[in-house]
């Protein structure tokens, strides 16, 4: 426990504090300082008791004690007017009336080291007496009190008082066995009952409560509760008289178990057991009630006869007596005498008592207070000015659960709960059954990383944040009162001060509210620690609304806050009003359609109820029900006029446009179509989860048709959104299953959900999400015999030209037609009728004239007329425009606007609204809500076209530029401060300076902004980047922006390397980085090599040249290596997609050209014929350049360049090698990989590109020979026409068996081809020795070329096809060729109906997926294998089907094929099927056994939804693709389903 000390010198009577403060001074100044601690007021003393005084005083107490000052000190002592509670209590109660011997005594025993009488372990601070602590209430049963253990009972035993307050008799009830237990209870129960009785008072026994220290709470253990209630009952039959037995019974009540808590407030096995005695009129009248002891006959003879068997009992003072018992200061039945004469009077006085209690009736204007202040002065809960709420609580009782259904209501976004057993069967055990709890300890707030990355993790939010400040988490033991502060009081300050950051929650617009469910009673006791708190960093009780059901609760509260924090916190407190009250008063501020339950189809017209608490774990999805926006809602008007300025649709605006009297919601032409046809023929398909793209061009009402979509569908399917596209895909993958699965698991079959998703803007993103719902609904063993989910994706497109609707895909284009137009003509009728601003409607007026540019002009320019930069409104708007144009969808926080404006937000409604301040400019923005790492509201601009107009308005007059606008926003530190949306705001700032966008032919050098900014202001996209550099100084991205800045725009390559050299220092283990390193090094090579090829290379450009080649081989090697660890990471990573960083590869082969390229134009290796030789070889390693040297007729004149060439030989000699390793990996990768859903890559494709004009390079060196003279060559040796040969089929990418089957998808010719097979033929002789590889890729080149053309006379048959397969099977195989090895055989050997049976195939299928997993585990991440080949129906060469042939049956372009892919519809089409043969087979352990001349071989299903839920055995028919990882089941049927 921590105490103040100056506190307590400051509390002592008569100043005597100070005196003794003087005294011990004079003692030891050196003792003072060190003692109390008060040199500085906010300095705390640790555990204040009598060791540290004794540890402290003993010096100063040796000397002397008879000076002044010393006695002084012991005056003080002795008085008890020093020391605390603890110390009071040590000393005789009589201390003043002791001798001043006695008094120096006991002053050597408290404060010397002998003090043997001294107890050891006196009782903390915390737990002293004097700490009010009420009984509980008096004719109560059902209350939620409870006491701690050790408290002090703030009522000492008493006699009557007014009669109706009840006077208390304690007992400890400890010393007490089994056997006596239930007699000592009724025998102390009826003396007391009975006092009470006659004395007219009310009155309440005790048992549990010690008598000294007097009124402290024991408890005792009671294991039969209803025991002691029979007893009781019993006994009043057997004590009282029989005519007074049913007064007795309605007077003395049943025994109530009040529960006593630990000290920690932590349930225990004990109670004080209370009766409540009520002497009501009614009951006692005029009578007067003796008692007989029942067991006479028991006791011996002399006890008998010393004891009375009647008894009259009244309360005297604080105990009972008995007027019948004999005593020496009366005359026996005299004092019985007068109290019965007087009787009549009392009990009159108690009938008069009772009317006056009865008159005090309660009014109250508390209610009404509450609704003011839990609104923020609103009129109801739908429009508070609070965005949100904070609940801080305490220990709760099971009645309280009936009242806190607001709780669930309300979903706060946090709740500090200070009861350690709210999991076990307290508040957060209600609520998590409810809503979606999302439990926390303290040491989750503690902040480690960027402030919304935390909030993001603890789903701050988007569910309730449940923080256990008292343990009862995760093992964590709660702490006693005392040692909390110590204990946990640092992290709970933690997540008080996280939750109080403007950037987690909105500023001035969340209110806190503290509800004492426990009367709070210690100053020391956490809520009040904590209220401090929320008081700094609120600055005042604006914020804080405290609630609680007793005006007892109130005024202790009261008290410990003003004594705490000075302050009267009357004003922001409920106390009047019982929590069931409480309860009603906020449930009714509510509006009507949000306490409505909602529902959810579910086939048949019926439905089903959507619970709370699955709806708000369903946090990633905003749900359509059934009867959505039933009920009342009277914003009617704002919610439209919203809509027509351009803010996005909402539910409300469809459910209006159905009310009578209203022209319904404008119809698109695209929606009937949408919703009759396409939708109907996906929901024919044979997979989990289908996919429907809208694309739109931004602001032509693309995501309003799919939301209508949506709301017309609701009954028949169950419909929702996607929140937010940033989110988790396995969140929402796992969200929209229970979506599905809600109260129909056995239902069969289901009602499918039909999510949209908007504003993605990455189609690999979007298939992403696909895959992880079929895989979501497999593991739940969902059955697809039809889509379970549809994803409705609304896309923006950037190109405004229509196009034909596809089978999955239609076009949303900024072009009415003339049915649409006239939809607009009536609704703007309408509009006019009903709103008296419909000319500022611009969103629908842009719509309704038909995106025309005049208008859009025409609006703008009457806007910006006047304006001003130097205003902050302005400058606003600008940001807003710019970072709308370059990064769709943005927004700036409220909170971050009203920052910039100087706006003052307060906790109260009726502020300004930051529409309000944008003045003139208010009708381009519009309010919104973002949903990033943290909720937030928003304003954005209200539609494209606007924003885009507005910049070039500004632009084009000169009032601003782009760069000027940038800059702006880059060097205005107020909108980087902690504030809500600072991290969505840095996140856009960094995408319009960072992202770039590809097309096949060429790559885009920087992002659109930087371009627009160099073509418009040349030179200041310079000034642009350093200040993004200043504003992003540790993020290595923007670094890496610059360094391409320097050495692609300005070539300068310093400088460039400068940059390049700070971002490796901030990422050192990024691929991404460590290639710009490089590529800054490639591109300063360029400078080395003459322009004009005549012009000779000096030595020293030669030397300069190839060391700075050597650091650029050397960094782009760098780059692989980090690139392969990077996918190492990867593919252990749920969830990450990224592909391998190839350009490492790629850099290393670029730079191999230039130095080739470089070589050239030096007299070494000048151009003619046997010079070009000479290089090819060194650069091979075949020669040495000694040797070349040597034998060079020019050997003086070129003596310099040979030097630097040996100095550089091991580059040079590697540099074929290096060149042929990346090029045969980069050919791997892209032909037996594709991307993870055969979307095409614009990166990807400019690379391949790139790679084919090496290529060419790499050929004319290494591989120059003539076609078609080799094989006449007669005088050719043997072994110099077989190297011919091999470069020959190097040349032509046909020495690997990716180059063989990438000739399937190039366009080859067959001729082309038929050369590739015969020299593969030459090469094959036996005098040749060809190796394995060779012999394989002869196979391959004979596969090939029988997919492109079958009638060739070189092409092996197909039975000495297998031969040679067989042979190599036979042999030991290297690792790099055993992938391609068994990946041809398993397709060449996959046994026909009719044919021959390859025993071995199960063991190469596994074999070949051995291999892939340790040849492409490098690679693989983020891609697919790609099926080369498919299973026909005819024998021999013709039974493989390559995939391009698939492909040209369906006659549709890439785009189309690949949607026809992913859904399934490239199976229905005839000409496939005719080619195809199915297979039959049966599933096994969500795999698929195929069934053939009984084999059965594992087959992988594409789709592992398409046999989720098939049971065990049951029998499949399907296609059967190859890839180099296993055989693929496609398009899976179910033939008969096994029971």
């Amino acid at each position: 426990m921590r105490v103040r000390l100056e506190a307590e010198i400051q509390t002592l009577p008569g100043n005597k504090g100070v005196l003794f403060s003087d005294w011990l001074t004079e003692c030891s100044s050196a003792y003072f300082e060190a003692a109390t601690g008060i040199l500085e007021p906010s300095y705390w003393l640790e555990d204040l008791n009598l060791s540290s005084v004794q540890a402290n005083l003993s010096d100063c107490w040796a000397s002397d004690l008879g000076d002044s000052s010393t006695q002084s000190g012991i005056d003080c002592v002795c008085e008890g007017e020093v020391f605390t509670d603890e110390l009071k209590d040590l000393l005789p109660p009589d201390i003043s009336a002791r001798s001043r011997e006695e008094q120096i005594q006991w002053a050597r025993k408290l404060l010397s080291a002998e003090g043997e009488d001294i107890p050891d372990n006196p009782p903390k601070q915390g737990r002293q007496p004097g700490i009010p602590f009420r009984p509980y209430p008096f004719g109560r049963y059902h209350d939620t009190f409870r006491y701690i253990e050790g408290s002090i009972l703030s009522v000492t035993e008493s006699g009557a008082l007014d009669l109706i307050e009840p006077c208390h008799e304690y007992k400890a009830f400890t010393n007490t066995s089994d056997e006596t237990k239930f007699d000592k209870f009724t025998k102390e129960v009826i003396r007391f009952g009975a006092a009470c009785m006659n004395s007219r008072t009310n009155g309440t026994i005790h048992f549990g409560i010690a008598d000294e220290p007097h009124g402290q709470v024991l408890g005792v253990v009671v294991k039969d509760r209803e025991a002691f209630t029979r007893q009781l009952k019993t006994a009043i039959d057997g004590y009282f008289e029989h005519k007074h037995k049913d007064a007795a019974q309605i007077c003395i009540k049943p025994p109530r178990f009040v529960e006593v808590l630990n000290k920690n407030t932590t349930s225990s096995d004990r109670c004080v057991i209370e009766v409540d005695i009520a002497s009501e009129y009614m009951s006692c009248k005029d009578n007067i009630f003796h008692t007989y002891n029942t067991k006479k006959g028991k006791k011996k003879g002399n006890e008998l006869g010393s004891q009375p068997s009647k008894h009259f009992y009244i309360r005297e003072g604080g105990s009972t007596r008995d007027l019948l018992a004999p005593t020496t200061s009366a005359k026996p039945g005299v004092e019985f005498g007068k109290f019965v004469d007087g009787i009549a009077q009392l009990s009159e006085r108690r009938k008069q008592a009772e009317e006056k209690h009865l008159r005090g009736i309660k009014s109250s204007t508390q209610g009404s207070r509450l609704s003011q202040m839990i609104t923020g002065g609103a009129s109801c809960l739908d429009k508070s000015h609070f965005e949100c709420y904070v609940v801080v609580t305490n220990k709760s009782h099971p009645s309280h659960l009936e009242c806190l259904e607001f709780f669930i209501e309300l979903n706060p976004t946090a709740v500090l709960d200070f009861d350690p057993e709210s999991a076990k069967h307290g508040l957060q055990h209600y609520c998590d059954q409810k809503m979606a709890v999302i439990p926390h300890s303290p040491g989750m707030y503690k902040i480690t990383e960027g402030i919304e990355d935390i909030a993001n993790k603890l789903r701050l939010t988007r569910n309730t944040s449940w923080v256990f400040c008292n343990g009862g988490f995760d093992r964590e033991a709660p702490s006693d009162t005392d040692q909390w502060l110590k204990d946990k009081g640092g992290s709970v300050r933690n997540v008080i001060s996280f939750l109080c950051r403007k950037d987690v929650l909105p500023n001035k617009r969340f209110l806190v509210i503290f509800v004492l469910l426990s009367t709070v009673r210690e100053r020391m006791d956490p809520l009040v620690e904590t209220f401090s708190i929320f008081l700094q960093e609120l600055r005042g009780t604006g914020q804080i609304l405290c609630i609680c059901d007793s005006e007892e609760a109130f005024t202790s509260w009261r008290d410990l806050i003003e004594a705490r924090c000075a302050i009267n916190i009357s004003s922001r407190c409920i106390y009047e009003l019982s929590f069931a009250e409480v309860n009603g008063t906020i449930l009714s501020l509510w509006s009507k359609h949000r306490r409505t339950a909602r529902f959810l189809p579910c086939g048949g017209g019926s439905s089903v109820l959507l619970e709370k608490k699955l709806e708000s774990s369903l946090d990633t999805l905003d749900v359509l029900s059934v009867n959505q926006c039933n009920g009342e809602n009277e914003d009617r008007i704002a919610i439209e006029e919203n809509f027509y300025k351009g803010g996005k649709v909402s539910w409300w605006n469809f459910y209006f446009s159905e009310q009578p009297g209203s022209v319904s919601f404008i119809k698109r032409d695209k929606f009937d179509y949408i919703t009759n046809t396409l939708i109907q023929d996906l929901c024919s398909l044979r997979k989990a989860c289908v996919l429907l793209n809208l694309f739109h061009v931004p602001g032509c009402g693309g995501t309003t048709l799919s939301m209508h979509v949506l709301w017309a569908l609701r009954e028949r399917f169950r419909c929702a959104v996607l929140r937010n596209h940033s989110s988790v895909f396995a969140e929402v993958a796992d969200q929209v299953v229970k979506l599905l699965m809600c109260k129909h698991e056995e239902q069969k079959p289901r009602i499918p959900v039909l999510l949209m998703i908007d504003d993605f803007d990455d189609m690999e993103k979007v298939l992403y999400l696909q895959q992880l719902i079929e895989k979501e609904c497999s593991k739940k063993d969902i059955q697809s015999k039809s889509p379970q989910v549809i994803l409705l994706n609304c896309m923006r497109s950037e190109f405004s030209e229509s196009t034909e609707p596809t089978s999955d895909t239609i076009f949303i284009g900024n072009d009415l037609s003339e049915k649409e137009q006239k939809r607009f003509e009536e609704k703007l009728k309408e509009i006019e009728q009903t709103h008296k601003n419909a000319e500022t409607f611009y969103g629908f007026m842009i719509m309704k004239k038909n995106f025309k540019k005049e208008y859009i002009q025409g609006i703008v320019r009457k806007t910006l007329k006047s304006f001003d930069w130097s205003k902050k409104h302005a400058q606003l708007l600008a940001v807003l425009a710019l970072l709308d144009v370059y990064c769709k969808g943005s927004a700036l926080s409220i909170s971050l606007c009203e920052d910039f404006l100087d706006l003052q937000p307060k906790p109260v409604c009726g502020n300004i609204k930051v529409e309000d301040a944008f003045g003139k400019f208010s009708n381009f923005i519009t309010r919104c809500t973002v949903e990033g790492k943290v909720v937030f509201n928003a304003v954005k601009m209200i539609h494209s076209s606007i924003s885009k107009e507005c910049l070039h308005e500004l632009t084009t007059t000169g009032v601003s530029s782009k760069a000027e606008i940038t800059n702006l926003l880059l060097t205005t530190s107020q909108f980087y401060e902690s504030i809500q949306g600072k991290d969505n705001l840095l996140q856009d700032v960094r995408h319009i300076l960072v992202k770039r966008y590809y097309s096949s032919e060429d790559e885009c050098q920087f992002s659109p902004l930087i371009q627009d900014i160099a073509s418009a202001s040349p030179g200041m996209e310079e000034l642009v980047l350093q200040n993004a550099s200043k504003r992003f100084q540790k993020d290595a991205i923007v670094s890496q922006l610059l360094a391409r800045y320097y050495y692609l725009k300005k070539k300068d390559f310093s400088e460039a390397k400068s940059w390049a050299k700070q971002a490796r220092d901030l990422s050192k283990d990024s691929s991404y980085i460590a290639d710009t390193s490089a590529q800054v090094l490639k591109h300063e090579l360029r400078i080395y090599i003459p322009s004009n090829r005549e012009e000779p290379v000096r030595p020293k450009d030669l030397g300069n040249f190839l060391t700075v080649a050597q650091s650029a081989m050397e960094g782009f090697q760098e780059t692989q290596r980090l690139a392969k660890k990077e996918s190492a990471y990867r593919s252990k990573v749920k969830g990450d997609q990224c592909p391998i960083n190839t350009s490492g590869c790629l850099g290393e082969v670029h730079v191999g050209v230039l130095i080739i390229d470089m070589l050239k134009k030096i007299p070494v290796f000048s151009p003619d014929g046997v010079r070009h030789d000479l290089m090819s070889q060194v650069l091979s390693g075949d020669i040495k350049i000694q040797e070349v040297e040597e034998n060079d007729p020019r050997i003086s004149k070129n003596k310099t360049y040979y030097h630097i060439l040996k100095e550089f030989e091991d580059l040079l000699s590697n540099l074929k090698y290096r060149m042929k390793m990346n090029i045969d990996f980069l050919d791997n990768l892209h032909v037996n990989l594709s991307s993870r859903f055969g979307m095409k890559d614009r990166r990807e494709e400019v690379a391949q590109n790139e790679l084919f004009r090496c290529l060419i390079e790499y050929a004319k060196v290494f591989c120059k020979t003539d076609s078609a003279s080799i094989l006449k060559n007669k005088m050719m040796s043997a072994g110099m026409k077989l190297l011919q040969m091999r470069q020959f089929l190097e040349s032509r990418k046909a020495d690997t068996f990716s180059g063989i089957l990438s000739h399937l998808s190039t366009n080859t010719s067959a001729e082309e081809m038929e050369q590739i097979v015969t020299r593969y033929k030459y090469i094959f002789r036996p005098e040749h020795n060809p190796t394995v590889r060779e012999r394989i890729n002869f196979i391959y080149a004979n596969v090939v070329l029988s997919c492109i053309k079958l009638n060739f006379n070189v092409l092996l048959s197909h039975q000495d096809l297998l031969s040679i397969l067989s042979q190599v099977l036979g042999e030991q195989v290297q690792q790099n060729d055993s992938l391609s090895l068994f990946f041809i055989a398993v397709v060449l050997l996959w046994p026909h109906p009719h044919g021959s049976v390859y025993k071995g195939l199960a063991k190469y299928i596994s074999q070949m997926k051995a291999s892939y997993h340790e040849v492409m585990k490098d690679v693989w991440n983020g891609k697919s294998p790609k099926v080369h080949f498919l299973l026909g129906k005819k024998l021999g060469y013709q039974r493989l089907v390559d995939i391009g042939e698939i492909k040209r049956c369906t006659k549709a372009d890439q785009e189309q094929i690949t949607s026809m892919w992913g859904n399934g519809r490239i199976w229905e089409e005839e000409e496939v099927k005719e080619r195809l043969l199915r297979v039959t087979g049966e599933v096994n352990n969500n795999r698929i056994l195929a069934c053939t001349q009984h084999l059965r071989l594992e087959v992988a299903p594409m789709y592992k939804s398409q046999i989720s839920g098939v049971a065990e055995g049951s029998k499949v028919s399907f296609f059967l693709g190859f890839t180099m990882k296993h055989p693929l089941a496609l398009d899976i049927e179910l033939l008969s389903q096994k029971l």
